[in-house]
């Protein structure tokens, strides 16, 4: 590699004198390189002669490939390096949904501005199904919604955020401060079967069971805006966590559930195999942002 360097720079400057000066070396050692690299390849590269040097027609056409050689290993370097820091490629996330301005929302712009060679790639779906593709390394990460202990994953509590039942303001229930999952149970649950949904559906039940009849839950497969406007209609309620407030229309009221005492988890999940600096980033950012908030 030396050998090459100093001859580009031979080329360059057609001066074994000013080569070895820009190189930094002295101009025995330049010159020893070169001829032992034509005497390695058997093809004199350059015409000396005491008013300097010039290139072979042979030495023009070595001259033309290496140093284009040598560009694409000197960026294929400089690449690997910045793969290495995590400062280029690709990140494949799983969300839950994006709220603007929640959390996750503010953790992926955050981290865009922070590493800007790095693409992300976002994919909606449950936590099952985010589950099964960090396994089969489909995602590099999955934020799901609830604290997860799963055997052959890792998984750590990013943020948390308080529980909210969403009714139509014509609800009965729309003019009591104090409501309790007790309150609710006569009511119908509007609960959508991607994102979230599965999860609010476990909660529902776990929340009722031995204590009161399951409500009746209604699942639907629609987006989150066609949610909320099928519960401003007046066809059910449903539940969402604080940051969903900014997306609620006038016509849907929003109270908290006053023996739901603690907030919802949303957690990060990945393969333990997962070794991408990438991914390291993206978690301490997250780690960093949790200490932020207080969450």
């Amino acid at each position: 590699m030396a050998a090459l360097v100093q001859t580009l720079a031979v080329a360059e400057y057609l001066s074994f004198h000013r080569a070895a000066r820009a190189l930094g070396t002295s101009q025995s050692s330049v010159s020893a390189r070169v001829k032992a690299l034509e005497e390695e390849l058997g093809v004199l590269l350059f015409q000396r002669n005491t008013r300097g040097v010039r290139l072979t027609e042979a030495g023009r056409s070595f001259i033309a490939q290496v140093g284009g050689a040598l560009e694409t290993l000197d960026r294929a370097v400089k690449t690997a390096g910045m793969v290495a820091r995590g400062e280029h490629g690709a990140l494949r996330i799983g969300v839950h949904g994006l709220v603007a301005g929640g959390f996750l929302d503010r953790l992926l712009n955050r981290f865009r501005r922070l590493h800007v060679g790095v693409s992300l790639h976002i994919t909606e779906s449950t936590a099952r199904d985010a589950q099964i593709q960090v396994r089969e390394d489909q995602l590099d990460v999955a934020f799901i919604a609830c604290t997860h202990e799963i055997p052959d994953l890792r998984s750590r509590v990013i943020w948390r955020d308080r529980l909210m039942v969403a009714m139509p303001e014509t609800n009965g229930l729309a003019r009591q401060d104090h409501i309790e999952w007790q309150h609710l149970a006569p009511e119908t649950f509007l609960v959508r079967e991607s994102g979230t949904g599965p999860q609010v559906h476990d909660l529902i039940v776990l929340r009722a069971a031995g204590k009161w009849p399951v409500p009746t839950i209604s699942r639907c497969n629609v987006g989150r805006d066609s949610l909320l406007a099928m519960i401003a209609a007046g066809q059910g309620i449903s539940l969402f966590t604080a940051e969903n407030l900014g997306l609620v229309p006038s016509a849907i009221v929003a109270r908290e559930i006053a023996d739901e005492q603690e907030a919802v988890a949303f957690s990060a999940i990945w393969s333990p195999h997962n070794q991408s600096q990438t991914l390291r980033n993206m978690l301490d950012l997250a780690g960093r942002m949790q200490r932020e908030s207080g969450s």
